[in-house]
């Protein structure tokens, strides 16, 4: 006879969102600010709303600013928000106001768990969500924090003179602490009522008020990330902008050979660039998977992509013969190593033509086939998009427009369902490589045939305004448990070594 498995408890995720921005200098919640071309809390909700652990979404928004989330979850189209209720004065007074809340419509004796996190750390990552929804199945209440890299010290103000240290803690027993904060909803309900009868309570986080007050009720601490960090200073503004820039998203595999069939089978595909190298491979992979593939480029095709013309022939065509135009592919690129002070106008006219403007006018004649069949739009960068490289000022400067440019169109072209993503692959063998750098170390270059099986899957998934890098495989940057800021770490640090 088997045993009846006991119902998962729901488990909701509370944004807190009561901040004013007054340290970040706004007169608007810093929650509104946009970072990467988003308000920081949808970036926010945006977690929640993919994280598997979570059933719905409460946020507690400061006063007078509950119709701004109101519009951002509309137009984002975000389902898990079911309430957006405003805050309070204090924190613990938006924290009472969130467990009111969670309780309505719960029967007796039923509980859920709870997760409290800062609307402002919008680089919260699965695994810390996953993490803290698996630690509620053993704990009560559980909280998130990373060791301390900064020694602490512990000062006295004595008058004009300042501030002396009075005190040098154990480092090794030093943690930062971040949020989520998670709870049973029955705990952290108790402590808020025991601390209600003590007329000097006051409280910054949530774990602090079930130690004080259930100082019985063991806190389990998960490990957090260094990448989830809080927007609070000015400083802070700068550098998360420069996380979502550099951040790199890994594309969903299909589960075999015949899911690729399957979602391919009937497809169209036009490829720029798809004479050779990652553009031809893409091409091949496609069409063996029952796709009706355009392969266009220069030498085969006589397609030249900074020709408009061209470009509108290439669509014009794929869509009378087929019918739709389901993905768009770019890969065309030209290459010139050498200083700027010494290329001549016609070399630099090319580099833009070809690099950036071609680029543009495919965008801007794929966008009505495109908005008929949801499609995707798929461009590619290169390593030196982070940082411009001594003579390939004109290569990475444009390489750097196609992420901008990948960003802006995904959030332009969101109403209309069009996904725009940009491949990043590291140091590829391709014939456009071969060429300016000569025959290179084998086993030092990415294959183009991974490059392409990776684009396969970024067409093939749901996301949109990424970075996709494609990385030869490292075991010691693929570890289980690693952060999402230590593989951005190591992306940014392989960056530094490619093209």
């Amino acid at each position: 006879m088997s045993v009846p498995q006991e119902a998962k408890p729901r488990t909701t995720a509370v944004v807190l969102a009561g901040g004013t921005g007054q340290r970040v200098g706004l007169s608007i919640p810093k929650q509104l600010l946009k970072i990467a071309g988003k308000a920081v809390i949808e970036h926010t909700l945006t977690i929640f709303e993919h994280a598997e652990d979570i059933d719905d979404v409460i946020v507690l928004m400061a006063p007078g600013f509950v119709p701004d989330i109101e519009k951002i979850v509309a137009k984002a189209g975000l389902t898990k928000i079911t309430k957006i209720i405003e805050g309070g004065s204090t924190r613990n007074e938006t924290t009472e106001r969130a467990i009111t809340a969670l309780g309505e419509g719960l029967a007796e004796g039923e509980d859920r768990n709870v997760l409290f996190h800062d609307a402002v750390r919008p680089l919260l990552s699965q695994r810390v969500i996953k993490d803290c929804v698996e630690a509620l199945d053993r704990y009560q209440a559980v909280d998130v924090a990373i060791p301390s890299a900064d020694t602490i010290i512990v000062t006295r103000t004595h008058g004009e003179d300042g501030e002396f240290i009075t005190d040098v803690p154990d480092r090794s027993r030093l943690r930062r602490g971040q949020t989520p904060q998670a709870f049973k909803l029955s705990t952290i309900r108790k402590a808020y009522e025991i601390a209600a009868g003590d007329p000097n309570f006051q409280a910054t986080d949530d774990c602090s008020v079930v130690l004080r007050y259930l100082p019985d009720v063991p806190i389990h601490v998960v490990a957090g990330d260094e990448y989830n960090m809080k927007v609070t200073q000015p400083v802070d503004v700068f550098i998360t902008d420069k996380l979502f820039q550099l951040a790199s998203t890994a594309a969903p595999q299909q589960a075999d050979e015949a899911a690729y069939r399957e979602l391919l089978s009937g497809k169209t595909l036009v490829v720029f660039g798809g004479s050779y190298g990652i553009g031809a491979d893409i091409a091949t992979l496609a069409e063996s998977y029952g796709a009706k593939v355009y392969a266009l480029g220069r030498s085969t095709t006589g397609t030249h992509v900074e020709n408009p013309e061209h470009v509108d022939d290439a669509l014009s065509k794929a869509y009378a013969e087929t019918g739709r135009v389901d993905y768009v592919i770019n890969t065309a690129g030209v290459l010139r190593i050498g200083k700027l002070a010494e290329t001549d106008n016609t070399t630099i006219q090319e580099a833009l033509n070809v690099n950036y403007l071609a680029p543009v006018q495919i965008a801007r004649a794929s966008y009505k086939y495109l908005a008929e069949t949801q499609g995707q739009l798929l461009l590619y960068t290169s390593s030196s998009y982070t940082r411009g490289r001594a003579e390939y000022s004109l290569y990475s400067s444009t390489k750097a427009a196609m992420v901008n440019l990948t960003q802006a169109l995904a959030d332009e072209w969101a109403g209309e369902g069009i996904r725009v993503n940009c491949v990043n692959p590291e140091r590829t063998a391709t014939p456009m490589r071969t060429k300016a750098f000569g025959k290179e170390p084998e086993g030092s270059l990415l294959s183009s045939e991974a490059v392409a099986r990776t684009s396969l899957d970024v067409l093939l998934s749901a996301m949109t305004g990424h970075v996709i890098d494609v990385r030869q495989q490292d075991p010691t940057r693929e570890a289980a448990g690693s952060s999402g800021f230590e593989q951005a770490l190591a992306s940014v640090l392989d960056r530094q070594e490619d093209v």
